[in-house]
């Protein structure tokens, strides 16, 4: 894990080791552990790096690296089956001279060309020169795990682990008015038609699942996509094969994440996602003795986790630290928080995950995993529920009435009328529908100016067809939604010098989860049942069966009556007044604090905006 930079250019003036320098400045808090730059002898590229060392904490894994006398590697990330494929090299007739996963991948790159992408399990973003060829070889992994973004014009490509990288080379700053306008309307942070786009102009994020390869000399850029999930391909397999192969699968991957030099420990939210990581992790015959865990807990808080933390802490006898992030904490450290953010978030959640990685840092833990994903692959939100039911409504009513049935005993209290049979027999008119309500909805705010609403009003509400539950997961995960989680929880992580990783985006987990029917993710009324048929012989009940989702949510609501944070929320305001983007008449508005997830959620909406673009 760490922090990379890159100069290409016909020009061997723009390559200028000053710039370099000031771009790895830039992004140093996420490699604390070391730095070095270096100019191709053709003057044609210049790669910079911040290490955090992780794997191989020996000089030999500095970076830049050097590799058969051909390339010049900097990677971002982890290879978790570095080991495994670096046994295949070596049967091919490579020898390595460090113990690294960054050198492997240099290596798989000679063997197999862009190919090389498809052996690999990780999170990465790299940047590989060849001297040879002298062209740029540019890739990120398939969940977008990890950040990549670059800048282009006729003379060159810049690129960088976080924007503040290119904003130090002289990209300019300017505000993606249409991305501000879905943020402020509906609280989308990505466009779920364009992997490209960000909140800045000028300023593009390589896709992820993507590569591209840049000519410096012609200016020539190519780009291609390396992985997808096919989600109308269903296998007919019994359940107890099903979990049997989950949990291989799960533990091959948490074996794999284990992989460190460094201390490594685990997020502790109290719900199935990260318990069933820790499961995982202490069942594995390598498991560490001592498992250091870390939570966010708020006191008095309805929804505070303490109870099911505590369980769990018995149940494994595990190590806990707990934090209390408070309202006091997140007005000192609201400019820390959204200069690593960089662009807009959605909800004071993030500074509650930034506080555990913090407190992490604290205890030397540089390595620590985390639930992510879960949610989006198994069906763990309330709103899939009516998707499912749409796919039965219209295949198979009994099991539509049963599972409506047993939704409803168990307290689900999500609607189904006449308007989701339409939608069931008419997927298309009804996404047209959704997607046109949605834009008149967007474009009515009254908070907006009426001139910024007709410039820019745009609206990035497009699910397509979908017709089934694997469709919307689909979306969630790879189009919309999961990505934007991502990249709160790299930006959070390598604030404090700590790497994040993810065993439930191993994709050979995913493409098996994708490849099952619906009724694996939801069923009798549960979510997420193939996790909670997986875990139920080895995590509490209470844990394995609870029904309420949480994860990190913070008393915002509290937080927002603070008369000083209110201040910075009035002065966002008249900063977007005076941007042009919203009306005056928000000037007279009482604010109007929200819990996390409130729809509604507009006046943190305009207090991270401002604080973003300005």
């Amino acid at each position: 894990m760490c922090g990379i930079a890159g100069i290409l250019s016909a020009d061997a003036a723009k390559v200028s080791p000053e710039l370099l320098k000031k771009m790895t400045a830039a992004i140093a808090h996420r490699g604390p552990d070391g730095e070095d730059s270096w100019i191709s002898p053709s003057g044609l590229a210049g790669l910079g790096h911040r290490r955090l060392a992780i794997i191989d904490l020996s000089p030999a894994g500095a970076q830049p690296m050097h590799c058969l006398d051909r390339y010049t590697i900097v990677h971002n990330g982890e290879l978790y089956n570095y080991l495994e494929l670096r046994a295949t090299l070596q049967s091919q007739g490579y020898s390595f001279s460090t113990r690294t996963d960054t050198e492997v991948i240099a290596a798989a790159y000679d063997h197999f060309g862009s190919d090389c992408l498809q052996y690999f399990d990780g999170m990465f973003a790299f940047a590989i020169w060849d001297e040879q060829k002298k062209a740029l070889f540019l890739a990120r992994d398939r969940f977008g795990e990890k950040p990549l973004f670059f800048y282009r014009d006729d003379e060159q490509l810049v690129f960088g682990s976080e924007m503040k990288a290119l904003w130090a080379a002289g990209v300019k700053k300017e505000s993606n008015p249409k991305m501000l306008f879905n943020f402020l309307t509906i609280g989308y942070t990505q466009n779920p038609a364009d992997g490209f786009e960000t909140f800045f102009h000028s300023i593009s994020k390589l896709p992820a699942r993507s590569f591209l390869t840049y000519h410096p000399l012609t200016g020539k850029l190519e780009l291609s996509s390396y992985w997808d999930i096919e989600v109308r391909q269903t296998q007919s397999i019994k359940d107890e094969e099903a979990i049997d192969t989950f949990c291989a699968l799960l533990d091959t991957s948490v074996s794999r994440r284990l992989r460190s030099d460094v201390l490594v420990g685990t997020s502790l939210s109290g719900g199935l996602d990260s318990s069933s990581v820790i499961a995982s992790i202490l069942r594995q015959p390598d498991a560490p003795k001592a498992l250091p865990t870390f939570s966010a807990v708020f006191p008095g808080f309805e929804k505070d986790e303490s109870a099911y933390i505590q369980q769990l802490k018995q149940h494994f006898s595990l190590v806990n630290y707990p934090t209390t992030p408070t309202a006091a904490g997140l007005i000192r450290d609201f400019e820390r928080l959204v200069y690593h953010q960089e662009e807009p978030f959605q909800s004071s959640s993030i500074y509650a995950q930034f506080n555990v990685f913090g407190l992490a840092a604290t205890h030397s833990v540089k390595v620590m995993l985390d639930g992510q994903g879960a949610d989006e692959l198994l069906a763990g939100y309330h709103k899939y529920y009516t998707w499912y039911w749409q796919e039965l409504y219209r295949s198979d009513r009994k099991a539509f009435a049963l599972e409506l049935e047993a939704a409803r005993e168990s307290g689900v209290s999500d609607r189904w009328t006449w308007k989701n049979r339409l939608a069931a027999h008419l997927p298309v008119y009804a996404g047209l529908f959704m997607k046109k309500k949605r834009t008149a909805q967007q474009r009515r705010s009254s908070d907006l100016s009426r001139d910024f609403v007709r410039q820019f009003g745009t609206s990035y509400y497009d699910i397509p067809h979908i017709d089934r539950l694997s469709g919307i997961l689909y979306y969630n995960t790879f189009m919309n939604g999961m990505e934007e989680l991502l990249r709160y929880a790299d930006r959070n992580s390598m604030a404090h010098g700590v790497e994040v990783r993810l065993p439930f985006l191993n994709h050979e987990l995913v493409e098996f989860v994708f490849s099952l029917p619906s009724h694996f993710k939801i069923r009798e009324g549960w979510t997420k049942w193939l996790l909670r048929k997986s875990m139920e012989d080895t995590l509490p009940p209470a844990i394995t069966w609870r029904r309420d989702k949480t994860g990190y949510e913070p008393p915002q609501r509290d937080w927002m009556q603070d008369p000083t944070l209110q201040e910075y929320m009035h002065e966002a305001r008249r900063s977007l007044v005076k941007a042009g983007i919203l009306a005056t008449g928000v000037l007279h508005k009482k604010i109007q604090p929200q819990e996390v997830h409130a729809a509604e959620n507009h006046d943190w909406r305009y207090l991270v905006t401002a604080a973003c673009i300005s």
